[in-house]
């Protein structure tokens, strides 16, 4: 909860930094605003950006992520030109565009105020330092916010993500078999940004299996303002519970500008798994999944065994499968009083002005103001896919205080983006083992 009392704006305070409505924030330089063995290295494509604008990383495993980065005042963390290059790769995969935030919409229970905290409260001029011990193992690196100053405020680290895999090759017909295991990394690129009493974790992790991870998480503190609420809108905190706290939603949407395989060009597909009746011999139920091509901008929900997938038009992986990569979407607690959270995904066809999953007015005056308009029916052939995870605050004893950190999130899952694991070993990235055994 961030609402403050006497204040006809909320302003961002950070220790001695103060963030105030009317700061921006500035770009780093180079940005505009808005067989058996590992594969030979192909010669390198000019940058897309230099310097600290810059991130690279090989992991353990092989696998290697670039990508470009931004603090953008608006929107926070910005990344653009993500890439993937498995080590059995001889050049890296374009995977995204752009990814960033498209909107943090914050209704409380009680109807008595209502924010949009990336466009009305200006989120990325809220930008925080981040401690070098909140970035373990990394390097936290720096940018400019006008009247402010230099803010070191992005982290760039490595988590471990637990076991990659484990297996007896022995199952796919190695003639002395092995016990396989590894433990993943991952990538992690976060920021910290203020906006009232809330501080907001914006964060990516990016697997050595070629999975991308978008978070959001919130911390911070209650609001010293939001414990009167009433029974049905709050929850009891503190002693006897004669404060009670008031509840609010946090719907977060995320605007995912897909290049797959390096063109801008790509199509969605959905897919649904129903029940197909008895096998008559054994007995046991059996289940058909079918493909449907979304050829129009169309807003969808998850349903039981429902999923999309983004695939690219023009690149295919070794066993000429088509690459794309799959929409995991996670719990959510959908507000369905507005059209542009009512459902778990959007899918529209690219326009310049929109930007943002709400509001977008305020930034961009000449066009449509929200994610859900801009899901009129066009044909789709550069898809722009915005994912809404949602999540109810109910206010417990243990939030208080600090509030522990709480996530709001969903994955990026390659499909078909290599012929095998990226993370296979060199012995058994052959073609016996493939498809066969």
């Amino acid at each position: 909860m961030r609402k403050f009392q006497g204040f006809a704006h909320r302003t961002t305070h950070f220790g001695a930094w103060a963030v105030v409505s009317a700061a921006v924030l500035f770009s780093l330089p180079g940005h505009a605003e808005a067989g058996g063995r590992s594969a030979p290295a192909a010669p390198a494509a000019a940058p897309a950006c230099t310097g600290d604008s810059v991130i690279t990383k090989k992991l353990p495993g092989g696998t290697t992520w670039r990508m470009c980065w931004r603090n953008s005042p608006t929107a926070g963390l910005v990344l653009t030109h993500v890439t993937y290059q498995p080590r059995h790769e001889s050049k890296p995969i374009e995977v995204l565009g752009s990814a960033r935030l498209a909107q943090i919409n914050v209704p409380y229970d009680d109807g008595s105020d209502e924010y949009n905290d990336v466009t009305d409260e200006r989120f990325g001029e809220g930008a925080l330092p981040i401690k070098a011990a909140d970035c373990p193992g990394g390097t936290v690196r720096s940018f400019r916010v006008a009247d402010v100053g230099t803010v070191k405020g992005l982290c760039v680290t490595t988590q471990p993500r637990g076991f990659a895999y484990h297996g007896d090759s022995g199952d796919v017909g190695e003639g002395r078999a092995r016990i396989d295991s590894a433990q993943g990394q991952d990538l992690v690129v976060y920021t910290l940004h203020a906006v009232g009493w809330y501080h907001y974790v914006t964060q990516w992790n990016f697997s050595d299996d070629g999975t991308i991870t978008a978070k959001e998480g919130a911390t911070g503190n209650l609001s010293g303002g939001d414990f009167n609420a009433s029974d049905g809108t709050g929850w009891p905190v503190g002693q006897n519970g004669a404060a009670k706290a008031l509840s609010h939603q946090h719907s977060v949407l995320w605007r995912l500008d897909f290049k797959p395989g390096g063109s801008w060009k790509s199509k969605v597909e959905q897919y649904d798994t129903t029940t197909n009746g008895t096998n008559a011999e054994m007995g046991h139920g059996q289940l058909k999944t079918s493909r449907k091509q979304m050829t129009k901008e169309f807003a969808g929900d998850n349903a039981n065994d429902r999923w999309w997938r983004v695939v690219a038009s023009a690149s295919r992986n070794a066993d000429g499968h088509p690459r794309s990569w799959e929409i995991v979407h996670n719990r959510s607690d959908k507000y369905t009083r507005h059209a542009y959270t009512r459902h778990d995904v959007y899918v529209s066809q690219y326009k310049a002005c929109e930007q943002y999953a709400s509001d977008n007015r305020r930034i961009n005056p000449d066009c449509l103001g929200n994610v859900a308009k801009y899901v009129n029916g066009e044909n789709l052939t550069r898809p722009v896919v915005w994912v809404n995870v949602g999540f109810h605050h109910i206010a417990r004893d243990e939030d208080q205080t600090p509030m522990p950190v709480h996530w709001q999130g969903f994955q990026i899952v390659p499909r078909d983006a290599t012929d095998m694991s990226p993370l296979t070993p060199d012995r058994l990235h052959r073609p016996e083992f493939n498809g066969h055994n």
